[in-house]
């Protein structure tokens, strides 16, 4: 029977954690103001109030700080400003240096990671909004307080769905509606702004659809179908491999049936999922059998996900040709010749 796709998302994705930002604010290495719902910094937002969104708010360092925030995704899309400073934001495909006036724009499924190692002195703007997505090929569903009309809700989300670019450069604008966030996250401690909020942030999608009509904003219709959904998972694979994958938890994690995720895995790697994982859980322990000779093949084995030492030896064996030990041996052999 073909199975179908897991829609809960908050039970697979867990919250973005900011352990780095929440120790420094409680240091007192820099000034924190935020709304939040999950794991966020800031305060609480009742339900009912700005619903969808999963975090709004602003950091304001003034000294050198000694923390970044390493590569992490969120769970909505995620919209920052920088309006001071310097600050460098890295992609799996690129590195930036932030600077004032900069806007970036990140998906659910794009890691990122913000300072090189450290954060720098600058104020930087963020908002998390959850369209009950976690994956490329699947339909958006914006908060229903958003009021822009169909044609220019959906023309935005085609542009955010099939252009993602990270960094876009922007004018004052921008900057003054920031300031006006600000403000709010300010007096949110007295009592929530609620309906200035939410007029901002449908000014602030106003904004975005005007700077991408300027602009000649590329479409790529690739970027939203299943395939790239798989290709993402795939990769997610590499630093993932020691967890307890089954087939039902790897379709759930793409939002995709087991028959749908299968497809594309063969289609992209001529294996299935479980045995591409296998793939890659061998090749990471072959690279700790030359690498770190202190490890034994017993916990070399478990570190990589396999159940057992015996069937991780089988499996090794077949890819190889000789056993783990073997193999390391054989290593050491050619090591202390080329010495």
């Amino acid at each position: 029977m073909k199975k179908e796709p897991n829609k809960n998302f908050y039970q697979i994705y867990q919250a973005d954690r900011c352990v780095p930002l929440i120790h420094a604010m409680n240091s007192g290495q820099l000034e924190v103001k935020g709304l939040r719902r999950v794991n966020y910094p800031g305060l609480d937002l009742p339900e009912g109030v700005l619903d969808g969104v999963y975090s709004l708010g602003y950091w304001d360092a003034k000294i050198s700080q000694h923390w970044g925030l390493d590569w992490h995704r969120n769970e909505g899309i995620e919209f920052t400003f920088l309006s001071s400073g310097n600050l460098s934001f890295t992609t799996e495909q690129e590195q930036f240096n932030l600077k004032p006036g900069d806007f970036t724009v990140t998906r659910p499924w794009q890691l990122h990671k913000v300072g090189n190692p450290d954060v720098t002195i600058g104020k930087l703007y963020w908002m998390i909004i959850d369209v009950g997505v976690r994956q490329p090929h699947q339909k958006w569903n914006w908060p229903d307080w958003i009021i822009l009309s169909p044609d220019d809700l959906d023309y935005l989300t085609k542009v955010l769905r099939q252009n993602e670019m990270p960094v876009w450069k922007t004018g004052g604008m921008l900057h003054e509606l920031f300031k006006e966030f600000g403000k709010c996250l300010d007096e949110a401690e007295k009592a929530i702004p609620h309906s200035r909020l939410n007029i901002l942030i449908n000014e602030l999608l106003l904004q975005m659809l005007s700077l991408f009509k300027k602009g000649e904003v590329e479409l790529d219709e690739s970027l939203t179908v299943n395939l790239r959904t798989i290709e993402i998972f795939l990769n997610h694979l590499k630093t993932d491999f020691e967890r307890h994958w089954t087939l039902d938890e790897m379709a759930d994690h793409c939002g995709l049936g087991i028959s749908s995720l299968t497809k594309y895995c063969r289609q992209l790697t001529n294996l299935t999922p479980i045995n591409y994982l296998i793939k890659v859980r061998l090749e990471a322990a072959e690279k700790m059998l030359r690498e770190e000779i202190g490890k034994n093949v017993t916990e070399i084995s478990y570190e990589c996900g396999f159940s057992s030492s015996q069937y991780f030896a089988t499996a090794f064996k077949k890819q190889y040709k000789l056993s783990p030990k073997e193999y390391r041996e054989n290593q050491s052999v050619i090591d202390d010749m080329m010495v």
